[in-house]
């Protein structure tokens, strides 16, 4: 019944009892009955109404549990609007916190937050990966719990954060990360974790390059520079001489030939990318054939083995290099008597160029590394093959160009495979 209502039916009955002018008295009380009657009512009215507020106030939903009427109808309209409107500003700001939170899922870097006692408070997937932690688990626990290594407990714990912490996993002993500490909101740290294995590696290569480039270059200088001290302190005779002058003119052509690998090196690894010019195969192929007989001086069988007559797409001089790398190598380290196939293949799928010897092999450990600068399975035996430890190397960035792979399959004693396979898009007439 609405408060209009009742105030209507009031009116009435108090207009009815006016109008008798009998029973005065009775007609009084009649009407403080209507009246108390009417104000039961109204309270009723008001008591349903706040009951209904009660109800809401326990679970608050938007819907029309929130309707009133009369008075009440005013205040039920602005907490409906109220806590419509929080609930739209908790949904953005629930958006906001996930959007932060696949933001730092998607960084390349490890984030962990830890509170003022080095507690996880939150990693991503990337710092989960990288220190074998579980976010879902981990919540709450002493970073160092997790992560037992000395030097980064103590790094923690020192609280020197000046400088990032190279670590090296102890989960994957060929992973290197740098670890950094910020401080935010307040006692609070953001620990970031940065992958430097390539840089590290990176690192290392530059300094083994240097030292093996020095120690390269030290033996025929060494050499050079003894003979021209004992030419030009001692007296020997012609032959002696000539001996003197032949070993000097040899470490002087090794040490050329160093300089000339590195300039080649060099030069690719700074060129712009190959031409897109076709090679003729078949030309290249004879070519090698007849630089691998000159090579052999006869004391090897040369075999060309083709299936195809298609060309190749890209830098003429930088596949001659890569190639020739390839089978002067074979030669070298094939003992006389032994067998050197050149192969080029190619159909719809690709190509392939092979150099097959029936040398002295290499052991599996040595893969890996061959395509280093100046890596060497024997160092004395290299050098008396007249190698200066960069063929591979060249061999990898010129191939790498190309988009092409280089494959290694060797077994000691029985000889070695070294195969290039190239894309379908490098290959031209197939």
């Amino acid at each position: 019944m609405s408060a209009q209502l009742i105030r209507a039916l009031l009116l009435a009955l108090l207009a009815a009892v006016v109008a008798v002018p009998v029973g005065y008295f009775v007609a009084i009380w009649a009407g403080w009955a209507v009246f108390c009657a009417g104000f039961g009512l109204q309270l009723a009215f008001h008591f349903r109404n706040f009951a209904r507020l009660e109800r809401w106030s326990r679970a608050p939903v938007v819907d029309s549990s929130l309707e009133g009427e009369g008075a009440w109808d005013g205040v039920f309209g602005r907490l409906y609007r109220h806590e419509k409107e929080l609930r739209a500003q908790i949904a953005r700001r629930d958006d906001e916190i996930a959007m932060l939170i696949a933001a730092g899922q998607a960084l390349t870097d490890g984030v962990v937050l830890l509170d003022e006692n080095n507690h996880i408070l939150f990693c991503n997937t990337t710092a989960e990966a990288q220190l074998g932690l579980v976010v879902r688990t981990d919540r709450g626990q002493p970073v160092v719990n997790l992560v037992r290594q000395p030097e980064f407990v103590g790094y923690l714990t020192e609280a020197d954060f000046s400088r990032p912490l190279t670590l090296r996993s102890d989960r994957s002993e060929d992973r290197v990360f740098s670890i950094y500490v910020l401080p935010y909101a307040g006692n609070r740290r953001l620990m970031q974790v940065k992958d430097v294995t390539q840089t590290d590696r990176l690192d290392r290569m530059r300094r083994d390059f240097v030292a093996n480039v020095s120690h390269e270059l030290r033996t025929p200088l060494t050499v050079l520079a003894g003979f021209l001290e004992t030419l030009q302190e001692i007296e020997v005779d012609r032959e002696e001489q000539a001996r003197y002058l032949a070993l000097m003119a040899e470490q002087s052509q090794r040490m050329q030939s160093i300089v000339q690998d590195l300039l080649t090196l060099s030069s690719i690894e700074s060129a712009p990318p190959p031409a897109n010019q076709p090679v003729d195969m078949p030309s290249l192929i004879d070519k090698l054939r007849r630089d691998a007989e000159a090579l052999s001086n006869g004391r090897h069988q040369i075999v060309v083995e083709t299936n195809a007559q298609a060309d190749l797409r890209g830098s003429e001089p930088e596949l001659v290099s890569a190639f020739g790398n390839l089978v002067a190598n074979a030669v070298r380290y094939t003992p006389a008597g032994g067998t050197i196939r050149i192969i080029w293949q190619a159909n719809a799928q690709g190509a392939e160029f092979a150099v097959e010897d029936t040398g002295i092999g290499i052991e599996a450990k040595h893969i890996p590394r061959l395509t280093e600068r100046f890596y060497r399975v024997d160092r004395g035996r290299s050098r008396d093959a007249g190698g200066t430890g960069l063929g591979l190397a060249i061999v990898k960035h010129s191939l790498n160009r190309h988009q092409a792979q280089l494959e290694i399959k060797s077994m000691p004693g029985v000889g070695s495979r070294f195969s290039a396979k190239f894309p379908a898009n490098r290959v031209v007439g197939v």
